[in-house]
């Protein structure tokens, strides 16, 4: 009886672990038992949750911007105010230079990246039972950051932009010398100063995209150990105070990937 009950825990678990796929050679959706070794398989459902929350986080900003009023702002209205100002602060206090595209690159990076992560506060069986009850969807995961290959393409678009503030502010010849000159600004150094920035910059998207992922996988493996070994009448009394602290944790990692992307793009932005 124990080893059964273990037995049906540890497919309940590794069920959760698997991602609904998408062949792109075929178009076809693959099951839970295909174990791909291809470069063309792609997560669908983290990208289909992403889309989804971006277009909400869209249609709603648009909408409290569409009917804000200078004399009468609503409660709604006033709350976003306040995200949008708390934002701005931080881009004030730590991008020394005027740019069009910080703020509302952070505020983007802030929103949808915490609509991910709350993903995670609802039932881990919710959605995909009612997704195998209407479509037989075998398995699906609702929680894009909790998946490596989105946290790591955003990383790569935030590393994008870093090359790019480099090469726009300091040009080419200056970028090249400050992968070359420092920290060591002698001659005789160059090549120790270019292996010691590389891994250097490098290291910022792997830093950004690994932090995120490793936590939000973290807490999103603590709700499924909770579900998979308690009976149900039981499981809020671990679950409940784990998705309370959680909140801390989600809202904390939206903020320190927004903030270490300024942070990024102002030390790209300096000339030395």
């Amino acid at each position: 009886m124990i080893l059964e009950k273990i037995f049906n825990s540890e497919n309940y678990i590794s069920h959760h672990l698997h991602h609904l796929q998408i062949d792109l050679r075929t178009l076809k959706l693959v099951n839970i038992h295909y174990t791909p070794n291809t470069f063309w398989v792609l997560n669908f459902d983290s990208i289909l949750f992403s889309l989804i929350l971006g277009i909400i986080f869209l249609l709603f900003f648009y909408n409290i911007s569409y009917f804000s009023s200078v004399y009468k702002p609503k409660k709604l209205q006033i709350f976003t105010e306040l995200i949008i100002n708390f934002i701005n602060k931080n881009v004030q206090d730590m991008y020394s230079r005027n740019s069009i595209l910080i703020a509302p690159l952070s505020m983007t990076i802030f929103i949808w990246i915490f609509l991910m992560n709350f993903m995670d506060l609802i039932p881990i069986d919710f959605i995909p039972y009612l997704l195998k009850i209407f479509f037989g969807i075998p398995n699906f995961k609702i929680v894009p950051s909790a998946d490596i290959n989105i946290t790591i393409s955003i990383s790569i678009i935030v590393f994008i932009l870093i090359i790019f503030y480099n090469l726009k502010i300091k040009g080419t010849i200056g970028f090249i010398k400050e992968l070359t000159f420092n920290p060591f600004n002698h001659i005789i150094f160059f090549i120790l100063n270019f292996i010691l920035e590389i891994i250097s910059l490098l290291s910022k998207p792997i830093s950004l995209s690994l932090r995120l992922f490793g936590n939000m996988y973290a807490g999103e493996m603590v709700f499924i150990l909770i579900s998979g070994l308690l009976p149900w009448w039981a499981q809020w009394v671990l679950s409940v105070p784990w998705a309370i602290f959680h909140i801390l944790v989600i809202l904390l990692q939206s903020f320190i990937f927004m903030v270490l992307t300024i942070v990024y793009l102002s030390m790209a932005s300096k000339k030395h």
